[in-house]
């Protein structure tokens, strides 16, 4: 079998040829344009507050998923089922779908569950506009209580929309990270890439390139913790988002966006060096 990780073989060149191609549009930021992310948003701020608000008043304001926010998917009869939380903000509570096993947690469970032929029980916590300090505050205890094998974690789209600091997000993150692990220290924990909020055609300029680059100086500070902890994967940045992946309000994914998105999150994955780990999880 082809190791993913050998920079000689060809379906790794294949793949990071199609990632490579997939992100010729994506506009690249220094680090020292990082850096000053947060200035430039509140150097703006005389101009994309009132976009952000004529943005809010216009567009439609979608629900979150009716409860539960739990299910399965795959095979009955497995002893030792993944058990899957999906913790974040309004894509784990599925907003812009009509049923949880439509929205992320499910469609995670599926792709998770077809890929490794292994039965999948899923649940979600957290809630719409959430930040990574939210989560910490009112999401993150209560949702560790029960047994876990695999954390999905999908935030950082609304500390980026509160200009939040990319150190302060860094700690924010860095907490959950420690809460997962101690509370399951078998675990393993994958973090979503930050939007792509340069292709949110709905965005005016200069929200969206302002939104877009100081979301990555948080996604830059959380990817370095997250790649420093050997059972932590955080996923590449995605592929250009396919037609209908919007949802109405053309922000939240709809049903083919979430599984559009869950299906590039687990074979990316499981391609990775937690692979092995998320298998047997």
């Amino acid at each position: 079998m082809s190791d993913p990780h050998d920079q000689t073989d060809p379906a790794h060149n294949r793949a990071a040829a199609r990632h490579e191609r997939d992100q010729a549009d994506k506009p690249t930021f220094t680090r020292e344009g990082r850096a000053v992310s947060r200035a430039v948003a509140l150097a703006l701020a005389p101009v994309i507050v009132p976009q952000s608000r004529e943005l809010r008043e216009s567009i439609p304001v979608l629900p979150e998923a009716p409860a539960p926010w739990r299910g399965s998917a795959g095979p009955r009869g497995d002893d030792a089922p993944v058990r899957l939380l999906v913790l974040g903000d309004s894509t784990a509570a599925g907003v812009g779908v009509d049923h949880a096993r439509l929205g992320l947690g499910g469609q995670l469970a599926e792709a998770l569950s077809e890929a490794t032929a292994r039965r999948v029980l899923w649940r979600a916590s957290g809630r719409s506009g959430a930040t990574a300090r939210d989560l910490i505050a009112r999401h993150l205890r209560p949702a560790l209580r029960e047994r876990t094998t695999v954390v999905f974690l999908t935030v950082g789209a609304n500390d980026a929309l509160a200009v939040r600091s990319a150190r302060g997000f860094r700690r924010d993150v860095g907490h959950i990270v420690d809460k997962v692990f101690d509370s399951h220290p078998d675990a393993v924990l994958l973090m979503s890439s930050l939007p792509a909020f340069f292709r949110f055609r709905g965005l005016p300029e200069p929200l969206r390139s302002t939104l877009y680059r100081h979301s990555q100086a948080l996604e830059h500070e959380a990817r370095e913790l997250i790649d420093a902890h050997p059972r932590a994967h955080m996923s590449p940045p995605p592929p250009p988002y396919t037609e209908g992946f919007f949802a109405v309000d053309d922000f939240h994914p709809s049903a083919l966006g979430y599984r559009d998105w869950a299906q590039f999150a687990v074979a990316d994955a499981l391609e990775s060096p937690v692979g092995p780990l998320l298998r047997e999880a």
